[in-house]
């Protein structure tokens, strides 16, 4: 590999974003009454995937491979473009004080606002670079994530809306046209969903397990209203769907879509929740099924968008197993010959469905590709 094409995948992370916490918790629950203090840990959204996912690339020597770049804060007039003047004057206040909680599962201490502003700023940099043509695609380690945030409150770990926070930028500053954001986080990317519902200019396409996380959301049906009618699609998946269900998934659904609206950038939520071992979800992903995504949406971009891609971090709640996720799809996006094996992929291979179970599982998507075949954007 030559030192050019080493250099063309960018790697966007701060040190401050794994400061973020969420305060005292077992799991889910807050420490108190009859929940015991855990002797490690807390939240399941916590430092250590993310730290541990850039050691890995720093031990295996990936990161030579990368242009690694930091990013200031996300500006109040970017954030202002997504989220209300309200909801960003109390997280602001809480966060000057003693920090709290303003939503369903979203904590955080004293300077989160400031922590999560730069998280949106990592990816808001990460696409400019990737639109200006310094890198022709790269990844941003944003923590906290974004998926779940709506424009006037926070939901699922998720305090400020990263990628939408990112893609409003590129289009006020006229950089792009149509966007494309595919979220293969295991849970349903509402917030996302909820902010670009009615527009046509964003494709939003989510890959998630039927009936998670939020209650009630994510269904086939939800086509988007207006000028956005047919311009959201959602995937929800069977609980156990392995490796075969979700490339099956990308070929019958989302690549058609791609191809069919031609964006001029894809932009991933990339979760790492969907994986055989995370606690918060009950499918049967491998750090091989992450990297066959990875290497299918930059087909897809080199073929539609001169190769524009962008991956930003959103969830993955194994300590485990999320570093190896990462490396496999980092590696793929950099083109690069050098592999963490990953210790769970024999395990995970010999937990994916048995033949039966992946033909219903195929079935299931195979029905819900006739609600989007008749779209044309």
């Amino acid at each position: 590999m030559n030192s050019v094409a080493k250099r063309q995948t960018g790697f966007w992370w701060d040190e401050k974003c794994f400061w973020h916490s969420g305060g005292n918790f077992a799991f889910l629950m807050p420490v108190g009454g009859l929940v015991q203090p855990p002797s490690a840990g807390g939240l399941p959204e916590n430092p250590e995937t993310k730290r541990r996912l850039k050691n890995l690339l720093h031990v295996t020597g990936l990161i030579q491979e990368l242009s690694v770049s930091s990013a200031p804060v996300a500006s109040e007039e970017e954030l202002r473009r997504v989220h209300s003047a309200t909801y960003l004057e109390a997280f602001k206040a809480l966060s000057d004080d003693k920090g709290g909680d303003l939503g369903e599962h979203t904590p955080f201490g004293p300077g989160g606002y400031e922590i999560a502003a730069r998280s949106a700023g990592l990816a808001t940099a990460a696409l400019r670079d990737v639109l200006s043509g310094n890198q022709k695609n790269a990844y941003a380690l944003s923590r906290p994530p974004g998926h779940h945030c709506l424009p006037d409150k926070p939901m699922g770990y998720c305090l400020l809306a990263n990628i939408t926070i990112a893609v409003e930028a590129a289009i006020a500053e006229k950089r792009v046209e149509r966007v494309a954001i595919i979220d293969w986080d295991v849970h349903h990317g509402n917030g996302t969903e909820a902010i670009f519902y009615d527009r046509s200019d964003v494709l939003t396409i989510s890959l998630h397990q039927e009936n998670n996380y939020p209650r009630d959301s994510g269904n086939v049906g939800d086509r988007g209203s207006g000028h956005g009618e047919g311009y959201n699609i959602n995937i929800p998946m069977v609980p156990g769907t392995g490796h075969l269900g979700y490339v099956h998934a990308f070929e019958r659904i989302v690549l058609p879509a791609l191809r069919a609206y031609h964006p001029n950038v894809i932009v991933v939520a990339c979760g790492f929740d969907a994986s055989g071992v995370d606690p918060l979800s009950r499918m049967l992903a491998s750090s091989t099924t992450f990297a066959e995504m990875t290497r299918m949406t930059m087909q897809a971009a080199d073929d539609l968008c001169g190769g524009r891609l962008l991956l930003v971090h959103e969830g993955g709640y194994s300590e485990a197993h999320v570093p190896f996720c990462g490396h496999a799809v980092i590696a793929t996006l950099a083109r690069s010959d050098i592999v963490a094996p990953d210790p769970l992929q024999v395990r995970l291979d010999f937990q994916q469905p048995n033949p039966e179970l992946t033909a219903y599982q195929l079935s299931v998507i195979d029905r819900m590709v006739e609600v989007f075949a008749k779209q044309r954007y």
